[in-house]
């Protein structure tokens, strides 16, 4: 089984996401920590089930949870959660080379 990883930027998305539902819905703020366990946990063994975006990065999948997109990276022995952000979000914007680091 991969064992997976979350980048400096996804952690940062994820603080910011946990900072957002701390002031608007604290329950669906442990809905969505809850899942996003659990998608961390099921793409350790299907990597393969996100969508591909790579027309935003190579190699860069996404799955849903809830409105947000997680963003990652599979390899043989490893899932690298890249990015967790709104849909809304301009998402080739965001994917720009001098991007993947704020």
């Amino acid at each position: 089984m991969r064992r997976y990883i979350i980048s400096a930027p996804a952690l940062q998305d994820l603080q910011d996401i946990i900072d957002y539902f701390a002031v608007t819905n604290v329950e669906t703020g442990d809905r969505f920590l809850s899942k996003f366990n659990a998608r961390c946990q099921k793409l350790r063994s299907f990597p393969a089930i996100g969508k591909r975006y790579d027309g935003l990065s190579l190699g860069l999948r996404g799955v849903l949870i809830d409105e947000y997109i997680m963003f990652y990276k599979a390899t043989d022995d490893l899932v690298e959660i890249v990015r967790i952000v709104h849909g809304k979000r301009d998402l080739f914007a965001l994917f720009q080379p001098n991007n993947l680091e704020s």
